[in-house]
């Protein structure tokens, strides 16, 4: 039997709650870290999140894949069904006790990004998704902003030195936004679902970075791309807009992109 969406979403959110309540255990404490091999950093709370997520979903179902940013991927008779999932987005803001974190779920069905959970343990927002039952922020309905024009918007980024060695887009962008900070990883493209800010750049994503968010965003009325403006979570880099301003910004990552290649 193929689940329907209510019920994948109902497994995403009961597993990304119980893996985001397990990292809360080293939360703001002395816990070890490592240095993977690319030297990003990964924790037990990582593993563990892992760990509970691949129960969670191999349990519910023991038929489909799951990709995750900490094991190999583990494929399942049914090539219809693929989760994927990122049990600590933000590590970085995690060993230094900053709780913009989140635990990311995100389901592909036939290849389409169709159900997402981001879920933030530390300051216990979860916003959750799927195709054509909208997006809400802890069971209320939300939705991207109304945010017209570049003069108004709120512009974030995970990297502004990333950004910036990418190409001049983040220059140019924040310059003429009325606001730009750095409230990055997957809480800065919450942001941008739930209409607290306008513009999300990513200069440096994996698709476990984006599974969860693309339907999010789509739900909410905006959507995620990569920076060429191509509908995919396997680019090596995100933005995520309201829907008034994603042209706008598409068009200054295309100028900037095209002149640093001259």
């Amino acid at each position: 039997m193929n689940p329907s969406l209510s019920e994948l979403l109902e497994v995403a959110t009961a597993a990304a709650m119980d893996a985001g309540r397990r990292t809360l255990d080293y939360f703001n404490t002395s816990i070890k870290v490592t240095l993977k091999a690319d030297q990003s950093p990964v924790t037990a709370a990582d593993m563990e999140s892992e760990a509970i997520l691949r129960d969670r979903i191999g349990r519910a179902f023991p038929t489909h894949s799951i990709l995750g940013e900490e094991t190999s991927e583990s494929v399942g008779s049914d090539p219809r069904y693929r989760w994927i999932i990122d049990p600590l987005d933000g590590t970085k803001s995690f060993i230094r006790g900053v709780p913009l974190y989140g635990v990311l779920v995100g389901v592909e069905i036939d290849g389409r990004p169709s159900v997402g959970v981001v879920y933030l343990p530390a300051t216990n927002e979860l916003v959750a998704a799927a195709d054509g039952l909208g997006c809400t922020l802890n069971g209320q309905p939300c939705q991207v902003s109304n945010t017209a024009s570049l003069d108004q918007a709120t512009v974030l980024t995970t990297s502004v030195p990333r950004c910036m060695a990418k190409s001049d887009a983040y220059t140019t962008l924040s310059q003429r936004a009325a606001f730009a900070a750095g409230w990055g990883d997957a809480y800065g493209h919450v942001l941008v679902a739930t209409g607290r800010a306008d513009i999300m750049l990513d200069p440096k994503v994996s698709p476990w970075d984006c599974a969860a968010l693309s339907p999010i965003l789509r739900e909410a009325g905006g959507r995620l791309t990569s920076w060429s403006g191509v509908d995919t979570i396997w680019a090596a880099d995100a933005v995520s807009t309201n829907h008034l301003l994603n042209e706008q910004t598409l068009a200054v990552l295309r100028s900037a992109n095209a002149a640093s290649q001259e």
